[in-house]
Order: C-alpha cells, then structure tokens, then sequence
C-alpha cells in the first residue's frame, strides 16, 4: 500500500527539520552554523508549540553538541543534531567515540566549503573529509529525498548500531523551495518503531561503556564495526524499499538514469545530479549514448552495486564538487579503487566540477562530455571551469 502524503512547500532544511519531528527523537543537541541553522530553528519551533516532544540542548559548540549527543544514545534514547562545514570540522574527534560507542545517531549534514578563505558555498569537501570516522553517509538531491533519508536513516542506525549522517548541498537544496510530500505520523510511526536497545547505560543496570582495553579486545572491536559496516548494504535497500512500499518513493543505493547502452556514464552525488539529469536528455536527444549514475550511499562504498551498474561501459566521468589536496577529488578516488582489478573495468575521467560552490549548467557538462569523447586522458582529476 502506498500513501502520497501531504504537500508543503519546504525549503531541504526545513524539509529535514519536519523528517526529524516525525522520527521522534527525544534529545536534540544543535547548535547554530550557517547555512544549516533554520533546521535547529524550525526544531526549536516545533518544540515550542508543543508538537515536538523533546528535550532541545544548546551547548557552547558543536564539539560539545556530539559530546552531548554521544551519551544520551548510550542512555537509549533516539538522537538527532545537525550541523555545517566548520561545525562538522570541530566535531572530528566526537565523530570516532560516536562511531566506536556503537550509538545510532543521525545527523544531518549541510554540505558547505571549509575555510580558509571563508566562504559559504555547496562543496562536500565537509563531510568527506570524515569517511574514516565510522559514520554511514548518504547523499541526496532535493528536499524531498533528504525528509525521506532522514527517516531512513534512523532505521539503518538502529539496525546496525553505527551513526549515520545525511548530506545535502548548501543552497541548491538547503534553501531552495520545493513541493514534499509529507507522510503521516502514523505511518511513520510504523516504519520506526521506538527505539528499544538491549543494551543501555543505567545505574540500576550496571553496565558500562569506554573503558581501557588490551590490544586483542580493541581490535575485535574494530572487527565488529567493519562488520556493521558491511550490512549497511543489505539494511540500507531493505529500509529504502519498504519505504517506497509505503510512500512510492524508494531511491536505492545507486540509481542508474538512462545508462542502457550507455558508452560514457557519468558519475556524481547530491545536487548536481539533476543538472546531469538535464544534461544527459540533451546528448540523448543528439543520439549520444550518455546516462547518469547517482551515488546515494558513499560510506559504506556499495563497490559490488557499482560494479554491476558500470560493467561494459568504455568510459566514466566522475564530477566532484570537493577536492582532497594532494589526491583531487574523492569520489573519482574511490570509484577508480572500487573498479580495480575488475575485468574489461572502465577508464575513469575525474572533473573537479563544483568545487567551492562554482555553478555547473547543462551547458558545462556537455563541454566535459565532449572532452571525454575527443581523447581519453585524466589519470587523476583535473579542474574544469
């Protein structure tokens, strides 16, 4: 059965915001950074009015929002806080005793630039920044989708026990309107039941968490983490599909637009996405055998669904709206370690597209294309304008 809900006009914060109210979090640690603020705004709405039934904490910076957020999960309750770029930056140490304290957390993410220079800007140089933290990563491309992921991601948390952060671009999304659909309580209440750990901090209980551990006990620790971490996949597609069962709306780990036949696929996340979307009906319309390839999951990388997506295509161009000094940029990274070593593997073409908050139209990805096409080179990523 599926319910299309009802439509708002909604900002992608906003559009978080609600996804939030209808988890049912019951601790919210948030502090203010642009351009993620009018989440904890709306929030903060919400709880005055008396529709969000929750304890708001409004600590001195987001390192002391993640350490507040870490033991109120370990008390067992639902967890969510948001934050941006610098916020995200501050938070990096929390990020690991979040991860290795197994709390289910969610977070959502505004994809924004890093200083220095300062600037306020679309760039996911962020929260890639933070792919070895042991937090799962989603991206996505409007506001509905970003609702959706954040109820999503409660499920995916709880399931496997490790924190999950969603991201969307700054501005393209986080303050741009669009129509969303919003489910009902009740049917989100289904999907989510409260959460109910078997384990939990309680004095009457006595158990205990972050105490020192010989080398053996650290890294079988590590072990179970990497194996959470491996059924991301699997919980991450079953979440995702009985969402689309209840809503009609399902987005997978990866989406594949127009790839059939496809002899150059073009590979990117978040907002840009659609702008590809406009891009490919133009080259398909021309008769060039050219499609997308959307990358929702980034952390666990789904390498066996990228694997499959990609066989038997000649040429793959990754745009990446981020840039690792010293490598390029991290997408194009690692799709081209997740292809290694596979047979008849693509060449993979890395653009530097977007960084810093540059716009990229149609137009432009139509002159990246035509490079691809004119000669195959770009070993490592290479700035485009």
């Amino acid at each position: 059965m599926t319910t299309a809900g009802k439509p708002m006009l909604l900002t992608g914060n906003h559009a978080v915001a609600w996804g939030a109210r209808l988890a049912r979090p019951q601790v919210l640690p948030v502090y203010p950074i642009t351009p993620q603020t009018p989440i904890l705004e709306l929030l903060t709405e919400f709880h005055a009015r008396g529709e969000l039934d929750a304890e708001i904490l409004t600590p001195e910076s987001e390192h002391s929002v993640m350490a507040a957020c870490i033991p109120a999960s370990l008390a067992g309750v639902r967890v969510f806080t948001a934050t941006a770029s610098q916020g995200l930056m501050l938070m990096h140490e929390m990020l690991h005793y979040a991860s290795g304290a197994r709390a289910p957390i969610v977070m959502a993410n505004v994809n924004r630039t890093v200083a220095s220079p300062w600037a306020f800007w679309p760039d996911q140089t962020d929260s890639l920044a933070q792919r070895d933290t042991g937090w799962v990563q989603l991206y996505s491309e409007s506001a509905q989708e970003s609702l959706d992921t954040v109820i999503q991601a409660f499920r995916i948390a709880e399931r496997v026990l490790l924190p999950v952060m969603v991201n969307h671009d700054a501005f393209y999304v986080s303050h741009a309107l669009e129509a969303v659909l919003l489910p009902s309580q009740a049917l989100v209440d289904e999907y989510l039941p409260a959460y109910a750990p078997e384990h939990f901090l309680d004095p009457e209980r006595g158990e205990s968490w972050g105490n020192v551990v010989s080398q053996d006990m650290y890294y079988r620790h590590r072990q179970d983490i990497g194996e959470a971490m491996a059924a991301v996949p699997a919980v991450a597609t079953a979440a995702d599909e009985q969402w689309c069962e209840s809503t009609g709306r399902g987005y997978g780990l990866i989406e594949r637009y127009r790839c059939e036949d496809a002899r150059l696929v073009i590979v990117t996340m978040g907002s840009m996405c659609g702008t590809v979307r406009d891009a490919v009906d133009t080259l398909r319309d021309r008769g060039d055998a050219v499609g997308l390839l959307k990358l929702r999951l980034f952390r666990p990388l789904p390498v066996e669904a990228l694997r499959a997506a990609l066989a038997g295509v000649p040429d793959v161009l990754v745009l990446d709206r981020n840039y690792s000094p010293g490598a390029g940029g991290v997408l194009h990274q690692e799709l081209r370690a997740a292809l290694y070593g596979m047979l008849g593997a693509p060449r993979v073409h890395g653009y530097l597209a977007g960084v810093g908050g540059v716009n990229v139209p149609p137009e432009k990805i139509l002159e990246f294309v035509a490079r691809v096409s004119a000669h195959n080179p770009v070993p490592a990523s290479v700035w485009v304008r």
